[in-house]
């Protein structure tokens, strides 16, 4: 009881239903109780009818009584009718039959019309009429009989509102659901929606009374777009701002270099170059960054993904060989998908500039594209050290590097490659290339058949 009231008590439909199905209820019991006590008196007023009917066919056909046996009904007469016809006492006829016991004893003073009389332990509903002769009668029936009757026949009009109740209660309950799902079906769109896509509500579609709150959300989307476009744009002003001495510091310590100083001088340029190098490095991730989270306006294209492979790897070859790494394409076969160029390639040399950096000397690097009738799965595997399991989750967060590792970066390469997957509705996955000793890591980006037209070469 109390779930449900808490139900009741967050829930707009369940609340309107609720009180529709009391109100509905409520009027059906009024209704319901008006119908029966008016077919109650109705009932009643056509007896008392049936009584006056009977006194004037009487009247009319000069009909006698020696048909009434001693309990003043009509032999072979219904029971449960129990219309009951006497003369009264003092009238010419009951002097007559002074021999014969009245059946019931109404009093001889009566005036004509309808009286309810207590004779004994039953009550009767009488009609006394003098008849055109002069003889006075007395038409009678059991109250008890009458309201039973009566009862029934009011009873049954209340049928229709016990069945059509409940069909009336399951009515309301379907029309408010569906009065509300045009709601519902907006947050089941704005819930799948990324956080990068923060284009306006249509309002065409919904109710006005929700027009309002939806035009609220827009104006809060369209904030929340302009401070986001504005981080944006401060980041890669800053990064291209940055560029330029980075570049004019990397020049003269390359000059630098050349000069005579000590072995001590060499060493600290050594370093103060690997600290230059990895500042340029962050620039260009930031730069990369910023571009993943912008909104895109080249349009989407079918593209191949072994082109993008030889693109990446032109670029990366050099830094594999200064390490000897074996990088390369497993096989040949190809698959395209829909998607930007220049996402794909931005995704794809993240992930091989990652492996290049993590994998060591003379180590393995292996890219792969496998594509089947429901998705295609391109894969980079290294023979590096792998990201520990309680890590795989955290590796996606901008700046975050696993503790205990040496290697030069800026801890952006996944989280812009986890960016630009959601963005163009691919998924990443995380593994060990060998899952036996834990060691390496595999990382597969999945294009569904939803969202990516396949094609195998």
């Amino acid at each position: 009881m109390d779930g449900f009231k808490k139900r009741l008590k967050k829930s707009i439909r369940l609340r309107l239903s609720f009180w529709l199905s009391i109100a509905v209820f409520l009027i059906a019991l009024l209704a319901g109780t008006f119908s029966f006590v008016s077919a109650f008196n109705e009932a009643h007023e056509l007896q008392d009818d049936v009584l006056e009917q009977i006194a004037a066919l009487f009247d009319q056909q000069h009909l006698p009584l020696t048909h009434l046996d001693d309990s003043g009904r009509e032999h072979g007469s219904d029971e449960e009718s129990r219309v009951i016809v006497q003369y009264l006492s003092g009238t010419p006829n009951h002097q007559e039959s002074t021999n014969t016991e009245a059946p019931l004893p109404f009093p001889a003073d009566l005036s004509d019309g309808m009286h309810t009389l207590q004779l004994g332990d039953e009550e009767y509903r009488v009609l006394v009429k003098t008849m055109a002769n002069g003889e006075r009668i007395a038409v009678a029936q059991e109250t008890d009989e009458r309201d039973e009757m009566a009862r029934e026949s009011a009873l049954r009009t209340l049928m229709p509102f016990l069945i059509l109740m409940p069909v009336l209660l399951l009515v309301i309950a379907d029309l408010v659901r569906k009065l509300f799902q045009p709601i519902t079906l907006l947050s089941n769109e704005i819930d799948k929606r990324s956080e990068q896509d923060l284009h306006s509500i249509e309002t065409k579609e919904l109710p006005i009374e929700v027009r309002p709150f939806i035009v609220a959300i827009n104006r809060l989307l369209e904030r929340v777009s302009q401070s986001m476009d504005e981080q944006r744009r401060f980041v890669a002003n800053a990064a291209h701002e940055l560029r330029s001495p980075l570049t004019a510091l990397s020049l003269q310590a390359e000059r630098l270099a050349d000069a005579e100083m000590s072995e001590q001088a060499h060493e600290r340029l050594a370093t103060l170059r690997q600290g230059i190098e990895r500042g340029r490095h962050l620039l260009d991730q930031l730069l990369a960054l910023a571009k993943a989270h912008s909104t895109q306006a080249e349009p989407l294209s079918s593209i191949s993904l072994q082109d993008i492979y030889k693109r990446v790897l032109e670029d990366l070859m050099p830094l594999a060989d200064a390490k000897k790494i074996d990088l390369g394409v497993e096989s040949a076969s190809d698959a395209r998908v829909f998607a930007r160029e220049m996402d794909l390639i931005t995704l794809i040399k993240n992930l091989v500039d990652n492996a290049i950096r993590y994998t060591p000397e003379e180590g393995r690097i292996d890219l792969s594209i496998t594509a089947s009738e429901h998705d295609v799965k391109l894969q980079v595997k290294d023979t590096g050290p792998g990201i520990p399991t309680t890590e795989l989750e955290r590796v996606f967060d901008p700046f975050y590097r696993v503790l205990g590792n040496q290697q030069v970066g800026s801890g952006l390469g996944l989280s812009i490659v986890k960016t630009i997957a959601e963005r163009i509705g691919a998924k990443v996955q995380l593994s060990f290339s060998d899952e036996k000793r834990e060691t390496g890591l595999c990382v597969s980006i999945i294009f569904t058949f939803n969202n990516t037209s396949l094609k195998q070469n």
